[in-house]
C-alpha cells in the first residue's frame, strides 16, 4: 500500500484511505486529482501496473476516487488460424449465395463460372462487414486495447453470413478511448458501402413490381431512398415500378441496414457505446428503446422482435464502465457523435423488408 501511495501523490491529493476486507477488494483513494483526468490516469496506470494493480478512476459526489483493484489483464495470445478459417468459411457460403442468386433456373451452381457469378455479392458484402470490424479492430490498438481479428460467422443459407464481430480481452481507458473504438466501425463501414451501392444501383434495372410472385421488397430509409431519387429521378417505389436489385446492389442495401442496426443506441451495439461515451448513461432509455421495436415489430416488421429478444438476452441493457470515468469526450468528439446519430437516423428503415402482395 506504502508503493501505490508513494506513485499516487505526485497525481492526486490523498485525504482518505479504505482498506479492503479481503485481498480480493481495490483499495479505495479519496481525494483530488492534481491533473486532468486525460493526463493523469495514463500515469497512474502505468505505476500501478508496474506494482500488479489496475486502477479505477471515478468520482463520487465532490470527490475523486482511485480504487486500485488487485490484478493486471495481460495480452492473450492470439490464434489467427481460427479467424482465417472462419472468413474463408464465410467467403464458401458468400460466393454460393451470391451464385444461387444469379441462378436464372433457381438451381443451384455447379460450375466454375457459376461460382463465380457469385464474386459480386460476396465481395461487397465482406468487404463492408470486414471494413467495420476493421475499423474497430485498428483504432482499438491504436488505444492499446487487447482486441482479437474479426471473426466471421459462415452459415449455408440466408446471406451466407451472420456477420462478424471482434472480442475485447482488456478495458478500456476512459470514454475518449470507448467512443473512438465505437464510432470507427460504422464509419468505415459506411465510407465502403455507399460507392459500393452507387455502384450497384448504376447497374440495376428499373423493372414494374409483379405482385403474386410471394417475393420481398427492401426497405426505404432516407439515405437509400435519396439515392435511388438522385440516380433514378424518381421517388422508389412508386407507380407501380422500383430498382430491381442486381446481387452487388443488395449486399450493400444490407451493409447499410446492418449499420443502422449497429447504431441502435442501446447496450453494447455501437450506438450504445456511442451515447455511453457522450454521457447517457440512463437504464430506462435502454427500455425505451426496446419498447420502440416491439411497437415496431407489432406495427411494421416482425423482425423488430427478434431484435429486441437479441440486445435484452444476449448484449443487455447495462453498460460495463471504462477505468477511467471522470474524462469527458471533447468538443471534436461530441460533434461526431451527433454526426452519428445523423446517420443512424438517415439508415433506419422502420421496414427493413416487406413481402410484394
Amino acid at each position: 500500500m506504502r508503493a501505490l501511495r508513494s506513485e499516487l501523490q505526485d497525481q492526486f491529493s490523498i485525504e482518505s484511505i479504505t482498506f479492503p476486507v479481503n485481498a480480493e477488494q481495490p483499495i479505495r483513494f479519496g481525494g483530488r486529482l492534481l491533473n486532468a483526468a486525460e493526463q493523469a490516469f495514463p500515469i497512474i496506470r502505468g505505476r500501478f501496473q508496474r506494482l500488479g494493480y489496475t486502477p479505477i478512476l471515478r468520482r463520487a459526489g465532490d470527490e475523486d476516487v482511485v480504487l486500485a483493484m488487485p490484478g493486471v489483464t495481460t495480452a492473450q495470445p492470439a490464434r489467427a488460424w481460427i479467424n482465417a478459417a472462419l472468413f474463408l468459411l464465410t467467403l464458401l457460403t458468400t460466393l454460393f449465395i451470391g451464385a444461387s442468386m444469379e441462378m436464372a433456373d433457381g438451381g443451384l451452381p455447379s460450375t466454375l463460372a457459376a461460382w463465380l457469378a457469385g464474386v459480386p455479392f460476396s465481395f461487397t458484402l465482406l468487404a463492408i462487414l470486414g471494413t467495420h470490424e476493421l475499423g474497430h479492430y485498428f483504432v482499438a490498438r491504436w488505444h492499446k486495447v487487447d482486441v482479437t481479428l474479426p471473426y466471421f460467422i459462415p452459415v449455408p443459407f440466408g446471406l451466407g453470413t451472420f456477420g462478424a464481430f471482434i472480442k475485447m480481452k482488456s478495458p478500456v481507458e476512459n470514454r475518449r478511448a470507448l467512443f473512438d473504438v465505437a464510432v470507427a466501425g460504422p464509419l468505415a463501414g459506411l465510407v465502403v458501402a455507399l460507392p459500393l451501392l452507387v455502384i450497384g444501383l448504376l447497374t440495376s434495372p428499373v423493372r414494374p413490381i409483379i405482385s403474386g410472385g410471394g417475393g420481398l421488397q427492401e426497405g426505404n430509409s432516407l439515405l437509400y431512398g435519396l439515392l435511388k431519387l438522385l440516380i433514378y429521378h424518381q421517388w422508389l417505389p412508386g407507380n407501380g415500378v422500383d430498382v430491381h436489385l442486381s446481387s452487388m446492389a443488395f449486399a450493400a442495401w444490407f451493409g447499410l441496414l446492418v449499420t443502422a442496426f449497429n447504431l441502435l443506441p442501446v447496450g453494447q451495439l455501437d450506438g450504445g457505446h456511442i451515447l455511453y461515451a457522450l454521457g447517457v448513461t440512463s437504464r430506462w432509455l435502454g427500455y425505451g428503446v426496446l419498447a420502440v421495436l416491439l411497437v415496431l415489430g407489432a406495427l411494421a416488421w416482425s423482425g423488430w422482435y427478434v431484435w429486441a429478444a437479441l440486445i435484452y438476452f444476449v448484449t443487455g441493457l447495462e453498460h460495463p464502465a471504462p477505468l477511467d470515468e471522470i474524462t469527458r469526450l471533447d468538443p471534436p468528439r461530441r460533434w461526431l457523435g451527433a454526426i452519428a446519430i445523423v446517420i443512424f437516423i438517415l439508415l433506419f428503415a422502420p421496414i427493413p423488408l416487406a413481402s410484394i402482395p
